[in-house]
């Protein structure tokens, strides 16, 4: 159950100069560009108290205001989404629970977002929570750019891997879990993130959820049934709008 001391900031960090897809904020969906589709997600969540968009980039702030939403410019030198979302957070003490919001889901759904949220506060031991969801059978598990996660039977995180995980050496049936990109964080632990030593684990799997795991904390899971693709390259985003069009979500 939320309570006044489970007050929520949602952070969506949209960086501009991405490597693979510049500007990949503002590529266009339909008439709207994708992170609008991201806030609007976020505007419908029934736990959510405050939503900012973080960027680097004046041409972002000025779309988001445009459409309506708050917007921060954080710095420049972030080495990723989260160092962002914690500038951020610095910020807005009286939020306790802290949700980062990837920038580039345009499909994420408001019940995924709470699920995700209320893990956390029913929760309080788990520092982190994320969301999994079962790997479908048209999809490949192989591929390392999906990230793969081990549960326990409390669906608190064992472990990611870019790799198979569990490898099914006597060929029994079990789950395959994808890894969906939010994360609702204790604001205190959140601060603390940056500047605890960079795993040996992160390093090998290129992955910044291990640092957590690495350091001896805690994620718990909200398991989805479905989720939509993200989009990290021009190729994701054609197919985004193929899956939109036909499902009528084009504004």
């Amino acid at each position: 159950m939320k309570t006044d001391q489970n007050k929520v900031l949602a952070v969506i960090p949209a960086r501009y100069a991405s490597t693979r897809f510049p500007g990949k904020p503002l590529a266009k969906i339909g008439s709207y560009p994708m992170i609008r589709y991201v806030y609007e997600a976020a505007q419908k969540s029934n736990l959510i108290d405050k939503i900012i968009i973080a960027t680097e980039d004046e041409r972002i702030r000025e779309t988001v205001e445009n459409f309506g939403a708050e917007c921060m410019i954080t710095s420049e030198n972030h080495k990723s989404g989260t160092d962002r979302v914690c500038e951020v957070a610095t910020l807005f003490p009286e939020y306790n629970i802290v949700v980062n919001i990837q920038g580039d889901e345009p499909g994420i759904e408001p019940k995924l977002i709470d699920g995700v949220i209320q893990n956390k506060i029913q929760h309080p031991e788990w520092e982190v929570s994320t969301a999994v969801r079962p790997f479908k059978e048209t999809e490949d598990p192989l591929q390392p750019n999906r990230v793969k996660v081990v549960l326990t039977k409390s669906n608190k995180v064992l472990y990611f891997s870019r790799s198979l995980i569990p490898f099914p050496r006597n060929n029994l049936p079990h789950p395959i879990y994808l890894h969906l990109g939010i994360y609702a964080y204790e604001r205190e632990f959140l601060l603390k993130f940056p500047i605890l030593p960079r795993s040996f684990l992160e390093e090998v799997e290129s992955l910044e959820q291990l640092r957590i795991l690495e350091n001896n904390y805690s994620i718990g899971t909200y398991i989805a049934d479905d989720s939509y693709p993200g989009v990290d390259t021009p190729e994701d985003l054609k197919t985004i709008i193929e899956i939109f069009k036909k499902e009528n979500k084009l504004k």
